[in-house]
């Protein structure tokens, strides 16, 4: 009994003044990170809230003219991605790009084709996905529209993947190295992801109209984990300080 009673006392004995300052910092420093997480989610939140918002007033508006060069260096994501808009011209056989692409029809390619507009502007257009094993079509020159989102450039290769234009290995829709590996001069700084036809036939390769315009939205419960992970914190601090009073308090 007496061994236990030793035991229960050595337990009850106060931390040092090093040990406590370790612990305040670190749980300080927990409590700030989960914090500041928390605080991050929720920007995200509104960020994604007002992309949705954005997608789904443009997406399904009326088509509106291309921006021309003389509007392209004022042409950003903020203000005209996913914008539907319309090309007339036609498009230049023989300069097809293909980009690794990832799909709910499996892997395969987006088919990037460069398409001159009447003024004599080239913007590529995503004609749409197609598999691994499609040896490719019998591009027209002849007059076309195309409608589509626009779309911005994608200077980064996707999943740290670097775009090797010499080997024509594309992972990323990056307007100007593909324009620059075609010899196609100045482009614009976008490109457009034609629209499915409807009506048309959909077992012909690429298939168009794979855009994805909807997107998930979960920030809300991210934020609130973190948040209640914080006050978790919160809480052990306030009861280790507590223990610590008493311990404090019973050697007086």
């Amino acid at each position: 009994m007496t061994a236990t009673r030793g035991a229960d006392a050595s337990r009850r004995r106060p931390r040092g003044r090093g040990a406590l300052i370790a612990l305040a910092a670190l749980l300080s420093f927990a409590f700030a990170g989960l914090c500041a997480l928390g605080i991050w989610q929720v920007q995200r939140l509104h960020w994604k809230r007002d992309l949705i918002e954005r997608v789904e007033a443009r997406a399904h508006a009326e088509p509106v003219a291309a921006p021309g060069p003389e509007r392209w260096s004022e042409v950003s994501a903020q203000r005209d991605e996913y914008r539907h808009v319309r090309l007339d011209g036609h498009f230049l056989p023989g300069h097809d790009t293909r980009v690794q692409a990832l799909t709910r029809l499996g892997p395969g390619f987006w088919i990037l084709s460069p398409f001159q507009t009447g003024g004599g502007a080239i913007v590529l257009v995503n004609r749409g996905f197609a598999p691994n094993d499609w040896p490719g079509d019998d591009l027209s020159d002849a007059p076309a529209q195309v409608t589509g989102l626009l779309r911005m450039s994608e200077p980064k290769g996707a999943f740290l993947r670097r775009n090797d234009p010499a080997a024509q290995r594309w992972y990323s829709r990056d307007a100007q190295a593909i324009a620059g590996a075609q010899g196609l001069g100045r482009v614009a700084p976008y490109f457009i992801d034609a629209e499915d036809i409807p009506g048309a036939e959909t077992s012909g390769w690429p298939r168009a109209g794979l855009t994805v315009t909807q997107f998930s939205n979960n920030h809300l419960s991210y934020a609130l984990t973190w948040f209640a992970l914080a006050l978790m914190v919160a809480g052990a601090g306030g009861y280790l300080a507590r223990e610590e009073s008493r311990s404090r308090a019973g050697l007086r």
